[in-house]
């Protein structure tokens, strides 16, 4: 086991994020990639993703908002490294990004308005991927906007103060292959990209496709393909496996109290739980401020001492409880919480079937609190 210097520590495979990269532009038949590292790359670390992720193979970063792909910059990642962010809002410093380099995303003339404007402030062109709204009615414009969306770009554009260099939308249902959603929104983004390109623009890319789209559905790819989750090691599409991608995260703790109590022991607040024996109870010093859903309570298991234990009574804002028997424990001892699988502890996408919700939130969740410690396993490889 690697030594801990923390009561509460994520540790990152950075190797398996890149080896996942690798693989799924493999799986892309070659087609661009751009690492999706927003939201602190999921959890595992914005700077560290990015990083890995390029290693890897991709050559485009993805950001949600103008803050991470600022932060991006300042840490390094060169203006050679496109970096898009995918949700603009009124009123940022986009002036800011189009100096550094940035690509933004666009989905209304008034948008485009205040990215021309911007650019005019920062002296240069800045660089503009118009977005669709293809059947997921959240961002980008939909069919009946489109046309004077494309219409405004390219004034600006030929102002000098644009470039339309990238035309997408995103997906609701990919993740169930199959879905009627899938073939409607392809049609619609089809004709999307054919109206701009009549009217005159010329994009470096289309794309479309998040995770799930590129490990199933290949008529998607166009010229570049945004994987999320997956880069993290954790599948889109939990009923078709893991698609031989690695867990990058392991989120362990060690324990902070031991001691035997007597049969019929409430533990922690509202006695949800009581002992049913005399047993040992031990204390985890994770809760949920670090992250540990709450609705956990008495349904999740970690793993210590070799066997899996479900956590016993509440979780609590800095701590939770297991019960372990009579097994021999102390102070001190790790506890995994979630990792790839490979001592027998639980995987995230196991915490999240137990809470009916997704991987994705597992592994975002886990606080600032939490230091992660980042690691190359040279030959890692992706598991099977």
């Amino acid at each position: 086991m690697v030594a801990m210097t923390h009561p509460v520590e994520a540790r990152v495979d950075l190797q398996a994020i890149s080896d996942n990269i690798a693989l799924l532009k493999e799986r892309a038949g070659g087609t661009a990639v751009m690492g999706m590292v927003k939201a602190e790359g999921y959890g595992h670390g914005l700077v560290q993703a990015g990083r890995a992720a390029l290693a890897g193979g991709a050559t485009w970063l993805g950001v949600a908002k103008l803050a991470e792909a600022l932060e991006l910059r300042a840490a390094g990642i060169p203006v050679e490294v496109p970096v898009l962010v995918g949700l603009t809002t009124p009123g940022e410093p986009y002036d800011q990004a189009i100096a550094a380099g940035v690509d933004l995303t666009a989905g209304s003339v008034g948008m485009i308005e205040e990215i021309a404007a911007a650019a005019l402030t920062a002296g240069r062109a800045g660089r503009v991927h118009l977005k669709a709204d293809t059947g997921m009615s959240r961002g980008g414009a939909g069919p009946s906007d489109w046309p004077a969306v494309v219409d405004a770009a390219l004034a600006a554009q030929a102002a000098g103060w644009l470039e339309v260099v990238g035309l997408s939308s995103h997906f609701a249902l990919a993740d169930e292959p199959g879905h009627p959603s899938i073939q409607r929104q392809l049609a619609v983004f089809r004709e999307a990209v054919e109206l701009a390109e009549k009217a005159g623009v010329r994009p470096e890319v289309r794309h479309l496709s998040n995770s799930a789209a590129i490990l199933t559905l290949p008529e998607a790819r166009y010229d570049l393909v945004r994987p999320g989750i997956a880069m993290y090691g954790l599948t889109p599409v939990p009923r078709l496996g893991t698609f031989g991608l690695r867990p990058a995260m392991t989120l362990t703790a060690r324990l902070a109290l031991t001691k035997r109590v007597p049969e019929g022991s409430g533990v922690s607040y509202g006695h949800a739980y009581t002992t049913s024996s005399v047993t040992t109870l031990a204390l985890v010093p994770a809760g949920y401020a670090d992250g540990i859903p709450r609705n956990g309570s008495n349904l999740l298991e970690v793993f210590v001492a070799g066997r899996r234990r479900r956590i016993a009574g509440r979780v609590c804002m800095d701590q939770f409880v297991i019960d372990v028997a009579d097994d021999q424990v102390e102070a001190g001892d790790e506890v995994i919480l979630f990792g790839p699988g490979d001592h027998g502890e639980p995987t995230a996408q196991e915490w999240a079937d137990a809470l009916g919700t997704i991987s994705y939130e597992i592994v975002t969740r886990i606080g600032s609190r939490v230091p992660r410690s980042y690691e190359w396993y040279e030959g890692a490889g992706n598991a099977e």
